[in-house]
């Protein structure tokens, strides 16, 4: 880009960006991503249906399936845990599932957080529709990773208002997109309608929390494919939803600038997974917590209070900075956006899985006593070290003034210690277990395992 040019003119020449990125989407291939970005995609998808079984049966997914069943929707595509519905109505289920928990993987780039693995509800419904083959399957969800991820790095919303779900709308257009098989200017439409009609509000994840937060990026998966279906059938739409007057750019992001032709498919490599069920800016602390109470033995009872270091967006987030309160606890959606909930109450059962957010556990004495005693200091030094760390200081002190203290650059899912297969099958086989018998997950696991030699047909045939 010249000095003084603006992004729309310096795109000017070679298109619009929405052009360019639909060149990449249809230029990708399974063939471009290298074995490790394959053996990465595989985990993660993995560890997102293991999400979504660990969610079958809560509260809103409940509520969700009654209005799919009730809507109906001609049966082309599988919903995890039995029945067909709709393409549409089958990405904004299975994508619910992933989500709920607040489990699956995520990116973290310095002004924006996002979980790429939501896009997996609507591309694999894609998928599924197009018949497509599992290696078919994983690029076209390579490509929403790195539509999403990117978008994270030059076009973070956050500031400005606007929730992660935003970026989502090009990503999970772009994915669906790559997997019906759609040509150039059709994706160029599909991009256009998405993410013009799907910008989402921050207050999602701020102040007093409610269901939207695990169901806002399946309502978008929803909508996105949709446009994608739309644009199949004939329906264009903007050109310029970028850098247009009034678009993307003037409207939501600010200017910036992106060459896709110079893209890859690498950028699912540094995503991260969750060790624990909790937001993804809380893991680190919730393993020096988990540590100590294991290496030191302490019951929560015997705590006083915690104290808790770490890099600002922890804080900002989930630590009582500019997002809210996060002392008052009432639900699930509040408690995992929480680090002084996630904190007592790692503290006082040395775990945070699903079994942490039940209601009763979360209106019990014992944590919402203790999580009033954890403050959440932001730490410049740690500020600076993120996202390349996730570092934070973890002190507690007890009850008769002993003091532990740990410190964490990382935790066990992070870049620098990324979960293995291994592990993502034991974190799958936990969440799984209660809804699946032992043989039917073997199956499971061996499905992903071998995505790239079987058809999509293949493993929904063991979701249902």
């Amino acid at each position: 880009m010249k000095r003084g040019e603006s992004a729309a003119e310096s795109l000017s020449a070679a298109g619009t960006m929405s052009e360019g990125l639909a060149a990449f989407v249809e230029g990708a291939s399974y063939e471009d991503l290298s074995r490790a970005a394959r053996q990465t995609l595989k985990i993660r998808v993995l560890d997102a249906l293991g999400c979504a079984v660990g969610a079958l049966g809560a509260e809103p997914v409940r509520m969700l399936r009654e209005h799919v069943s009730e809507f109906g929707g001609s049966p082309l595509c599988t919903l995890i845990g039995g029945g067909k519905t709709s393409p549409d109505r089958a990405a904004l289920y299975n994508g619910a599932l992933v989500r709920y928990l607040d489990f699956n993987d995520s990116y973290l780039a310095p002004g924006e957080t996002c979980h790429p693995s939501d896009n997996l509800g609507a591309v694999l419904a894609a998928a599924e529709y197009a018949n497509a083959s599992g290696r078919e399957f994983l690029a076209a969800l390579a490509v929403a990773y790195q539509v999403q991820c990117r978008l994270s790095d030059v076009a973070p919303v956050r500031s400005r208002g606007f929730d992660h779900v935003t970026q989502g709308a090009f990503a999970v257009s772009a994915g669906v997109a790559k997997a019906l098989r759609l040509p150039s200017p059709q994706i160029v439409s599909a991009l256009g309608i998405s993410g013009t009609a799907n910008n989402a509000l921050r207050v999602t994840r701020t102040g007093e929390l409610s269901h939207w937060k695990g169901l806002a990026y399946p309502n978008t998966g929803f909508a996105g494919l949709h446009a994608a279906f739309l644009a199949m059938r004939g329906i264009t739409g903007p050109r310029e939803v970028f850098e247009g007057t009034k678009g993307w750019m003037q409207a939501v992001a600010g200017e910036f600038a992106i060459d896709w032709s110079d893209e890859d498919l690498e950028r699912v490599t540094r995503t991260i997974l969750k060790k624990y069920n909790a937001e993804i800016h809380s893991q680190s602390a919730i393993e020096a917590i988990v540590d100590l109470k294991r290496e030191h033995g302490f019951q929560g009872s015997q705590v006083d209070r915690i104290r808790i270091d770490v890099f600002e967006v922890a804080h900002l987030i989930i630590g009582g900075g500019a997002e809210g309160d996060k002392t008052v606890v009432r639900t699930k959606e509040e408690a995992d956006h929480s680090l002084p909930y996630l904190a007592a109450v790692a503290a006082i059962d040395g775990q945070v899985m699903p079994e942490q957010f039940a209601p009763e556990r979360i209106r019990r004495e014992d944590v919402q006593s203790l999580l009033r005693a954890v403050t959440v200091v932001p730490d410049p030094e740690y500020s600076k070290r993120f996202p390349a760390e996730h570092a934070c200081l973890v002190t507690v002190t007890l009850r008769d003034g002993t003091i532990f203290r740990k410190e964490k650059r990382d935790y066990e899912g992070f870049a620098t210690r990324p979960m293995t297969w291994e592990r993502a099958a034991e974190k799958f086989d936990v969440l799984a277990a209660p809804v699946i018998e032992d043989g039917r997950r073997d199956a499971i696991r061996d499905a992903v395992d071998r995505l790239d030699r079987i058809s999509v047909a293949d493993l929904v045939r063991l979701l249902e």
